[in-house]
């Protein structure tokens, strides 16, 4: 069995923010030989997030109303967490969205059905962050 790991690295500009990181996956795949097997996409950091779903802007924008209903990132007072930090409401995104995506691959090709793409999901964005890529198969 082969297994491959690497590091995607992102810096989001703004708070929050979707990026569709299926083409960084996709290459991974294929530097990994893996023909056969399952990837493993994690968020490395507590405030972001790996999901699975459709490449629209109007879901995306509809995501980011609903969690900031669900999680106002404002008043911070708000949350006991905050004190030294103010990222309370980005924990509880993430804990919504999910932490990673584990995806099938045959044929040397990630099995995703007809429109969906995996994304990195930012709650508490404008610093460097980490996404694990791990390949395991034949």
């Amino acid at each position: 069995m082969k297994s491959f790991r690497e590091e995607l690295w992102f810096n989001i500009p703004r708070r929050r923010g979707f990026v569709n990181i299926t083409p960084e996956v996709a290459r991974c795949l294929e530097k990994s030989g893996v023909r056969e097997g399952l990837v493993l996409v994690n968020a490395m950091h507590i405030t972001a997030s790996v999901f699975i779903n459709d490449d629209e802007s109007g879901l995306h924008a509809d995501f980011e109303k609903w969690l900031e209903g669900l999680a106002p990132e404002k008043p911070y007072s708000q949350y006991r967490h905050n004190g030294a930090e103010d990222n309370a409401d980005a924990h509880l995104k993430r804990t919504v969205m999910g932490r990673e995506a584990v995806v099938a691959v045959t044929n040397g090709r990630l099995d995703l059905g007809p429109w969906e793409q995996l994304f990195y999901g930012e709650f508490d964005g404008l610093r460097r962050k980490r996404v694990l890529v791990k390949i395991i198969g034949e």
